[in-house]
């Protein structure tokens, strides 16, 4: 739109205001997040600066290690390639436990949502398995699946399903009815409803349940490897705690929590990613 000043068009000002003010906006944003980087960083070293005080200080290094013999000892694991063979099998029964509890999670959760008279008939029972244990249930597993990858796997499944679960339950549950009855009086379909309303609505709910179950899943690995398993990050752990081997105990924790971080920042990625039309309404 312009207009005319003695004869001449003048375009308004307005959309150059804009853009600076979303320039201003992007700078600042990314001002901050590495404002953040820098702080997280400087945490960490401080914390390890501490640690190997302590450690040092207090002669105290037999039970909780130094920061300096738990780096030399991946050092040797990564140079002897004994981190990279049990870092596979644990990375392996993690994902695919955590994919196939996150799917079955999600679609048994959207079903029992939508069915209402299903979802109330089936949630005592599915309460019920909830309060067991998870890994209490891993010697069951073990008589019968064995102490292959498939006991692990399934282990991480049943772990990861029941957070992916609830959340996607209590999404869909969630969902603003006046939206639904207002497509409903349109006359849209019930796949519109799903795809339109009920989906996106409950997304925020189903990521938090899968960054939830991130850890757990690990857990659900590392504790498989652990009670019975020759190979893996768990069976590093528990080699290195029978030899009172604090460093290797240590070491394998700092791997664990590695993998939990790069796995957390990928499902950050694909979240900004999915869910990129919330933005662009804000």
């Amino acid at each position: 739109m312009s207009m005319t000043v003695e004869g001449q068009d003048v375009a308004p000002a307005v959309s150059g205001g804009a853009s600076d003010e979303l320039e201003d906006r992007d700078t600042a944003g990314r001002r901050s997040r590495w404002t953040v980087v820098l702080l997280r960083v400087a945490v960490l070293v401080v914390a390890l600066v501490l640690w190997q005080l302590i450690a040092d200080g207090l002669d105290i290094a037999f039970f909780i290690s130094r920061p300096t013999d738990v780096w030399d000892q991946l050092v040797d694991w990564v140079t002897s390639g004994y981190l990279f063979g049990n870092l596979g099998v644990t990375l392996l029964a993690t994902l695919y436990g955590f994919v196939l509890g996150a799917i079955a999670g999600i679609v048994i959760g959207f079903v029992l949502g939508l069915i209402t008279i299903l979802g109330r008939l089936l949630d005592p029972f599915v309460t019920a398995v909830y309060s067991l244990p998870k890994l209490a249930l891993a010697p069951l597993f073990v008589l019968w699946f064995g102490i292959d990858l498939q006991m692990k796997v399934v282990l991480t499944a049943v772990i990861v399903f029941f957070l992916v679960f609830w959340n996607t339950y209590a999404g869909v549950r969630e969902t603003d009815k006046e939206l639904v009855d207002v497509l409903r009086v349109m006359g849209a379909k019930r796949r519109d409803m799903i795809r339109k309303v009920v989906l996106p609505g409950s997304l925020t709910y189903i990521y938090v349940g899968l960054k939830l179950a991130i850890p757990y899943a690990l857990t659900g690995a590392v504790v498989g490897e652990l009670i019975a398993s020759n190979r893996g990050i768990g069976y590093m752990l528990m080699s290195a705690a029978g030899a009172f081997n604090t460093a290797g105990v240590m070491a394998a924790l700092v791997v664990l929590m590695v993998i939990a971080t790069l796995m957390n920042a990928l499902l950050n990625i694909t979240e900004t990613y999915v869910m990129r039309w919330k933005r662009a309404g804000n």
